[in-house]
């Protein structure tokens, strides 16, 4: 596989999906998918070299970032942590061009996790419509901003608080069983979708998994060495990465949509968290995160990707099998039972799978470069 060979081709296949230069799901709105779509051609800019990437970002991010700073379609009022996912495209921005503007669009997300409200132990809740809830998806709406933001401009405190929520949210959710990580905790135990006693949902959804795994390799990238809980958040990761390496499926190296629920009826092979998990592995592996984990389990998931997710055609490359969307209440209940998550709609296409996709194949490709820099002798 030469290097930026399947980045490059994913990416090419969204762009051409773009009407007069717009992507129309990025364009749409302030989103978390967007956010990190965004995010994976910055990233992909910086390692192929190819300007045109980063161009893609900023033309969509100032579709958004006024000349003021304010941001539009956002109201800081409803305390949504997917509401900052965005933000974490900011920072090149402001790096690269030095405008104002840049500065106060992320000094307004910063606010709002000043002010989100939290459990009786400080974690963020993950909506303020979600009273009393932690989600796994939300760690990573929120915290790689927060470190990233600490580093930038020297507060030393953000990192503290990135290191409690990642270390709150696996205390609550963590299953003492097999090691994983329910997808929320109810600290108030009223939602019918949690267990009343631990007030964790009943299940291990894949995909947020994965949202959390990528949380901690994206955070662990801005801490400072010395800070007292990186290696703590170090060895949970590992510990964790443990317990998804032995539910991995022994067949394809891929994972399941229900991770605790391997191989029963109706379950499938979903794309979106194979895809996150080997990805966030993959950098865990890549920057020494992770010393028991052998890259060989990245490189069978991301064959098995390949092989069960993706075709091509004239229009470029095409990712199936990706959940287009789960989550846990809300106005149309979802109850987080087993056939609540069966239930929802199987998509093709979509970027809630794709920007993973990119993500995986950039820290594939840099995996492989490092391990063939390895075997000549030059690290």
């Amino acid at each position: 596989m030469s290097s930026n060979q399947w980045s490059t081709k994913i990416a090419e296949t969204v762009l051409n999906q773009c009407k007069n230069g717009y992507h129309p799901k990025i364009a749409n709105k302030w989103g978390y998918v967007a956010g990190m779509a965004l995010m994976a051609f910055d990233w992909l800019s910086e390692w192929s070299g190819n300007e045109k990437y980063h161009q893609i970002v900023k033309k969509h991010m100032d579709l958004f970032i006024q000349g003021n700073g304010t941001i539009r379609d956002y109201s800081i009022e409803e305390y949504n942590l997917d509401h900052i996912n965005k933000g974490k495209n900011l920072f090149t921005l402001w790096e690269n061009t030095g405008e104002e503007k840049y500065e106060k669009a992320i000094q307004q997300l910063v606010m709002q996790l000043e002010g989100q409200p939290r459990t009786s132990e400080g974690g963020f809740w993950h909506k303020k419509i979600y009273p009393f809830q932690m989600w796994l998806d939300g760690v990573y709406m929120s915290s790689p901003f927060l470190a990233q933001y600490a580093k930038t401009f020297h507060a030393p405190e953000g990192f503290d608080e990135v290191a409690r929520q990642i270390l709150l949210i696996e205390e609550k959710t963590r299953n003492p069983q097999t090691g994983l990580l329910h997808h929320a905790w109810d600290e108030s135990r009223e939602q019918r979708w949690c267990d009343r006693g631990t007030g964790r949902s009943l299940h291990i959804w894949g995909r947020a998994m994965g949202w959390y795994s990528m949380a901690i390799v994206d955070s662990l990238e801005h801490f400072p060495v010395n800070h007292p809980k990186r290696g703590q958040i170090m060895g949970i990761f590992e510990r964790m990465a443990n317990a998804i390496k032995n539910v991995q499926d022994q067949e394809s190296g891929l994972w399941y949509q229900l991770m605790d629920q391997n191989g029963r009826d109706q379950n499938y092979l979903e794309a979106s968290g194979s895809c996150m998990l080997t990805y966030a592995l993959a950098k865990g592996i890549r920057l020494g995160y992770l010393s028991g984990i052998d890259s060989e389990v990245v490189f069978r998931s991301y064959e098995g990707i390949h092989k069960h997710f993706v075709t091509g055609d004239e229009k470029g490359v095409h990712l199936h099998q990706i959940c287009k969307g789960a989550g846990l209440g809300g106005a149309k209940y979802r109850d987080g039972s087993y056939d609540y998550y069966m239930s929802e709609e199987i998509v093709s296409d979509d970027l809630m799978g794709v920007a993973p996709f990119l993500l995986a194949s950039i820290e594939m490709e840099k995996l492989a470069k490092a391990r063939h820099a390895e075997s000549l002798g030059m690290l």
